[in-house]
């Protein structure tokens, strides 16, 4: 059955509905769990990691944003990291800045084991090469090892792992 408002009632109920429309158009985040960065605050934040590197240090990472468990972090690269492999997460990566190469592929020679999602080696055999510039996108799969080169002062990228359920 069908309920109708008495017409009393009925401009109450219109305030109330505009009420609670004005306020999902005043606070947005209340109700929106996306996370979210303009890209002066990505570039403000790579000056910021720029800064705060010192001599000598070759890697930092931050988050940048959240969305539930997944997390889009920008990693600051002066020195190349270790060839590894992530297990069990794929990896969706953004080049902000800079250049370099990343070897993907090909089989991780002397693996070792850092921490359960990642396992380190000497270097890659057979891997596939590629030159990274600005506004490269690329997706790891979880188990495939990965190492980035880095060409000039930096290599900014802006990535997000990817837990692959069932591996």
């Amino acid at each position: 059955m069908k309920r109708v408002l008495p017409v009393a009632l009925l401009p109450a109920a219109l305030l109330l509905s505009s009420a609670a429309a004005a306020q999902t158009v005043k606070d947005p985040a209340a109700s929106d769990p996306t996370g979210y960065a303009s890209a002066a605050e990505i570039q403000a934040q790579v000056e910021a990691m720029r800064q705060a590197m010192k001599l000598g240090q070759g890697f930092m990472w931050r988050p940048l944003v959240r969305g539930g468990d997944a997390v889009a972090a920008l990693e600051y690269w002066t020195k190349p990291g270790k060839p590894a492999v992530h297990p069990d997460q794929a990896e969706y990566v953004i080049v902000v800045a800079g250049e370099g190469t990343m070897v993907s592929g090909g089989r991780l020679v002397d693996p070792a084991t850092t921490n359960p999602t990642l396992i380190e080696g000497s270097r890659i055999e057979g891997g596939t090469t590629r030159v990274l510039r600005p506004g490269d996108v690329f997706l790891v799969p979880a188990g495939t090892p990965h190492w980035f080169g880095i060409s000039g002062e930096r290599l900014v990228l802006l990535g997000t792992k990817i837990a692959q359920a069932g591996r």
